[in-house]
């Protein structure tokens, strides 16, 4: 008796609780611009709204990718697109919002806009000195995304410099990942760095204008602005049931509205974005999974 009324027991606490607390939790890791632009308030809502927790893990977009097709995450976020590359033969792009990267720097300095020209000669070394951009007599540090396949390091190849084996000099800082190189821009009044706008927006930085114009929403989502690029929730070929039904939740309107609560471009405003981007891509003499 003892046993059934211990199964009966067992059985009624399984209904009370949450799918959390049932280890019902879904995992995602990726790229820090993701987890910043959408992920932390889509994870929190979600809980909220069913019960079912989500892990969030860093690594970067790479990682964010070949986890989920690796079977080694339920999910991921990524900030570029698919690489020919056999880890990420098994991945599936979701996109779900919309970012740009955008040039950053110490608050403190006093350039407010750069040129394209001027932006591409900084990164490649050919200009050397805040004096030659109009701002103080001092060396200017580059800081950049570590490897050729990052969420930045990729895009930043592929929209700016239309080459996706760019080499930066040897003379610039490199760092692992976008959230200690932003960390790195407060600190350092001399510094300059690429990022995405969706997590640099929400720290004390200067966000650079190009070519006069600024990276605000509406021109990132109009395409005024230049270099956006799509976010994306990734999982393998075969998601779970409950993986689906997350992207149900990120991808219509009651995730979207958090999307756009957080500041990012959602699908509905960027809309107009695809076909600017898909050129982008051309240029950069890319075929990804657009």
């Amino acid at each position: 008796m003892k046993t059934l009324l211990a199964v009966l027991f067992g059985a009624i606490l399984g209904v009370l609780q949450p799918a959390s607390a049932m280890g019902d939790d879904l995992t995602w890791v990726g790229c820090g611009v993701s987890k910043k632009a959408f992920m932390s308030a889509l994870a929190k809502a979600y809980e909220a709204k069913t019960g079912v927790g989500i892990s969030l893990s860093g690594g970067g977009a790479t990682r964010g990718i070949r986890a989920p097709a690796a079977g080694e995450s339920d999910m991921g976020g990524s900030c570029r697109h698919l690489i020919d590359a056999p880890e990420e033969k098994n991945a599936r792009l979701v996109p779900v919002g919309w970012d740009a990267l955008v040039a950053i720097t110490h608050p403190s300095n006093p350039i407010r806009d750069i040129s394209l020209a001027q932006l591409t000669s900084v990164f490649t070394g050919i200009i050397v000195n805040w004096r030659d951009l109009g701002g103080p007599d001092k060396p200017i540090k580059v800081v950049v995304r570590e490897g050729k396949i990052s969420g930045v390091g990729r895009m930043a190849r592929e929209l700016i410099f239309k080459d996706p084996d760019e080499d930066y000099p040897p003379a610039v800082t490199t760092l692992p990942e976008s959230g200690p190189i932003e960390e790195l821009i407060e600190q350092d009044e001399t510094a300059i760095a690429l990022t995405g706008i969706s997590s640099s927006r929400k720290r004390t930085l200067n966000l650079l204008s190009v070519d006069g114009v600024a990276p605000t929403y509406e021109n990132v989502a109009s395409g005024s602005y230049p270099f956006f690029r799509p976010l994306y929730l990734v999982t393998s070929k075969t998601p779970s049931d409950k993986v689906k039904d997350f992207i149900k939740f990120a991808t219509r309107d009651e995730g979207q509205d958090i999307i756009r609560s957080e500041g990012t471009v959602t699908l509905k405003d960027g809309s107009r974005l695809w076909p600017k981007y898909r050129e982008s891509m051309k240029e950069a003499r890319q075929i990804g999974n657009y």
